[in-house]
């Protein structure tokens, strides 16, 4: 608050009823602020404290030393939005005076500028996804499958240059699904990138094998080629080799593919893509989720697209996508009635959701677009702050920046836990990178490859915070972001 205005809420024992309703109007703030001598505070004030006054028979020309004096609640220099929050929500007020250590008030926290949260990454939706959604109920195509579903197929996969694809319930289904394609079982095991969430790693377990886990890279933060190609030679050393690869294309930017896939074709093993948090992100001109022989997308709330919930397979392969269809529809046999010659799944998207979807593509470049100016913003706006490291993008790719990442120097004077812990007191949430899947106690005892001697991965985590990204994030939010990270560094 600027101290005009500060000044223009202040009134002294000395002053009139009649100056103080003035005041009172002309702020439009709903409070003054009482003050002695040498401007130190006394006590607030608020409209009802002056009608109180005239119910009681106070003439306008009296003074407003006839206010009973009292001990108003109020903040110090520093006190985060939550701790004000707290004590607003606790005393039923509106309003906070900031004291400063000389007793004067240095500034006014109002409840309507700090009850708000800035989130991670928020659904983003327009007014496209509500014409498809009415069209489904004005045609009753509510129940699974429908028009929107086949059209939501067709037109992501123009869009990303694939021949097929199947829209599924979720990204973890179309995991699942793709596993199941491509042979994996009891007793198989399967490369998996570490740094991820851990629907990449669960449905390999879903099917009865074993996770066996790679370290990343910090050129991409993906998949290291190097660690890659480690695990295969000691694999081969110990006379087996996995069923299927899965590499993860993270936080919005793809592995480095061409090597990974050079790799993958000498050992004769097929990489499923997980572009869960990748669409509209590129690799050498390609479409992130194209380049492995079966992609996989999420369309969950915090994505960049969103059908609320909701995923899909895709691949140049007709036989894949078709028998994930099967396989996602409960495996119902061409029969005229209900058979079943193998078990399947209810994994198939809903009419509506997929009608979500659609209206979600119209707006994918511009999200993409959207993200990658915050990220652009975050950099400049932070660009003093020599602790913080973005995270980089090689010249092969293009990234959708799905989440802001960065890492904090292991020498700065506060580590991404602490940072994390003071943008939550500011009701800003941001995360920690991902925990590597080798470190999760339900992977405990899984065999890890890294390049070298030191955990890429592990770095990562232990330095790394995500910050709030959403496409809808306002300017002011995105500049009460950056300001609260310079005050907490500096």
């Amino acid at each position: 608050m600027n101290k005009d205005l500060l000044s223009a809420l202040e009134v002294t024992s000395g002053s009139t009823l009649k100056e103080a309703l003035a005041k009172l109007e002309r702020s439009g703030c709903g409070i003054l602020t009482l003050v002695g001598e040498g401007r130190r505070f006394e006590r607030t004030i608020t409209d009802g404290d002056l009608r109180r006054l005239i119910l009681e028979g106070s003439a306008l020309t009296d003074r407003l030393d006839l206010l009973q004096a009292i001990k108003s609640h109020t903040a110090s220099e520093g006190m985060s939005r939550r701790d004000a929050l707290e004590l607003m929500n606790r005393h039923a007020i509106h309003s906070l005076p900031v004291i400063g250590v000389d007793g004067v008030v240095v500034d006014v926290i109002f409840r309507r500028d700090i009850d708000e949260q800035v989130l991670l990454s928020t659904p983003h939706i327009g007014d496209a996804e509500r014409e498809f959604v009415e069209q489904a109920f004005l045609t009753n195509w509510i129940a699974p499958l429908g028009p929107n579903v086949d059209a939501f197929e067709t037109e992501l996969c123009t869009f990303v240059g694939s021949a097929h694809g199947a829209a599924v319930s979720s990204g973890t289904a179309a995991i699942h699904l793709g596993l199941r394609l491509l042979g994996v079982g009891p007793g198989d095991r399967v490369f998996c990138s570490t740094l991820t969430f851990a629907a990449s790693a669960n449905p390999i377990v879903y099917q009865g094998a074993e996770p066996v886990f790679i370290d990343s890279e910090m050129s991409s933060w993906n998949m290291c080629p190097t660690a890659l190609e480690r695990a295969f030679a000691i694999a081969a050393s110990e006379g087996w080799s996995p069923k299927a690869v899965i590499v993860v294309n993270l936080y919005g930017q793809s592995a480095d593919m061409d090597p990974i896939r050079e790799i993958c074709s000498s050992y004769d093993v097929p990489i499923l893509e997980d572009a869960a948090e990748s669409l509209g992100a590129t690799y050498k001109g390609r479409h992130s989720g194209t380049i492995g022989k079966i992609g996989i997308y999420s369309f969950n709330g915090n994505k960049i697209i969103t059908t609320s919930g909701g995923g899909m397979l895709i691949s140049d392969d007709r036989e894949i996508v078709d028998r994930a269809r099967f396989l996602a529809t409960q495996a119902r046999d061409p029969a005229p009635y209900y058979q079943h010659s193998e078990v399947g799944y209810n994994y198939r998207m809903s009419n509506i959701l997929a009608g979500v979807g659609r209206g979600q593509l119209h707006v994918l470049k511009s999200r993409v677009e959207r993200r990658r100016r915050i990220f652009d913003q975050y950099r400049e706006g932070l660009a003093g702050l020599q602790s913080l490291e973005w995270m980089p993008e090689p010249e092969w790719s293009f990234s959708n920046r799905w989440l802001t990442t960065a890492t904090i120097s292991a020498d700065a004077a506060i580590s991404s836990t602490e940072l994390i812990q003071r943008l939550a007191s500011e009701l800003i949430e941001a995360r920690p990178v991902w925990k590597p899947m080798h470190l999760q106690p339900v992977f405990a005892g899984t065999r890890y490859f890294t390049a070298g001697n030191s955990s890429v991965s592990d770095d990562l985590f232990e330095r790394g915070i995500c910050l709030p990204s959403s496409s809808n994030m306002t300017s002011s939010q995105l500049d009460r972001v950056i300001d609260t990270i310079k005050r907490i560094f500096t």
